[in-house]
This record gives structure tokens, sequence and C-alpha cells, in this order.
């Protein structure tokens, strides 16, 4: 996949992603979450503070994320819609820029930036789900995107990723005639029937 169409594919997601988090209401923000250390606030802001290091890192020269951890993030429910389409915007001109060619280095550990583009499209995908499932709203994305992110997983996540203090989750069994989207979710360790 090159870094042309996984850019394709990223702006769809972010721009829905920041659609869902423009909806999300003041009475929904304790609410549970697929996550299970997050609410819907702290995921809001897990997903607003990595979407803008991950943009500063594209956009900077030496491809250097600013920071290492966005826990203390700070997002208000107003501004979570804005933050994103600020964020994603600055992405994307540094992807056209040319910014995937080049490593993006957080804390100080590098990777080659095609791979953690298509890091980020997982990341996004699956977060936008969480956010949008965890409130009640639809999460429409492409079925290219929701295969190539599957694909990456596939190969990127190893044992070692999933349970106490890794990435994921155990992966979620489901049926092997499942929509594309279930199995992405059963593989990230998430159960697609989720409810809060």
């Amino acid at each position: 996949m090159s870094n042309e169409n996984t850019r394709m594919m990223l702006q769809p997601v972010l721009a829905e992603l920041a659609d869902v988090a423009g909806r999300v209401t003041e009475d929904q923000r304790d609410l549970p979450t697929p996550c299970e250390d997050f609410d819907v606030t702290d995921l809001t802001a897990h997903i607003v503070g990595w979407l803008e290091n991950f943009a500063a890192g594209f956009a900077d020269p030496d491809g250097a994320c600013p920071m290492g951890d966005v826990s203390g993030v700070q997002v208000s429910r107003e501004e979570a819609q804005q933050r994103i389409i600020a964020a994603a915007q600055r992405f994307d001109q540094a992807l056209q820029d040319g910014a995937a060619d080049r490593p993006l280095s957080i804390q100080g550990q590098g990777m080659p930036g095609e791979m953690a583009l298509s890091m980020i499209l997982a990341e996004y995908l699956l977060h936008g789900w969480d956010l949008a499932v965890a409130t009640g709203q639809d999460w429409n994305v492409s079925e290219d995107a929701v295969r190539s992110a599957h694909e990456f997983l596939r190969e990127m996540v190893t044992p070692e990723y999933r349970g106490p203090g890794g990435m994921f989750g155990p992966e979620v069994p489901v049926h092997d005639d499942a929509p594309g989207w279930d199995r992405l979710l059963g593989f990230s360790g998430r159960n697609p029937r989720w409810t809060s």
C-alpha cells in the first residue's frame, strides 16, 4: 500500500472522527468505552492528544513527535471537533509534502514513515469506533480502509502486544464469514457487539 493510498483512506476517517466528536453531548462525557481504562472524556483526550502529536511529528523536519505521553492533554467537549480538524489538516499537509517518506520518531524511537502512517490509520479506525459506539453513534468508514488496517495489524501484532500492559487485548473470536469490520474489531481485542 502506497503512502498516498493510505493518506487518501485516512482523511475520511479523521473527518468522520471529527463529526463523531462534535456530536458528543455533555451527559455522555463520563460514559464507559470499549477501552476499559478510558471513559468518553479520557478517550477524547487520548484521540486528540495523539493526533496532534503525530501531526506535529510528521510536520517536523526531523520527524520528531514532541510528546511521548499525552496523558496530561485536556480537551473540552466543545473544542474536540475543531482540534481534530486542525490536526488532520496539519497532518495531511505534511503528508502531501512527503513526510511519510522519512522516519517518525516517538521518544527517540524511530519507525519508517510508511509504517507509522498505517499504524495511525488503524489507530483512528478503532478509536473512532470506540467513541462512536460509546456515545450511540454510527461509524461509517470505507471497506478499503478496514481491509488495509486489518492486513497491517495481522503483520504487526504479535502475542507480546496482547494482554495486561499490552496495546491490545486477547483476540475476540468472530465467525470466518463475519463482515470485515467485525473481523478487524475482533482481531484488535474488541467485541463487535460491545455495549456499555
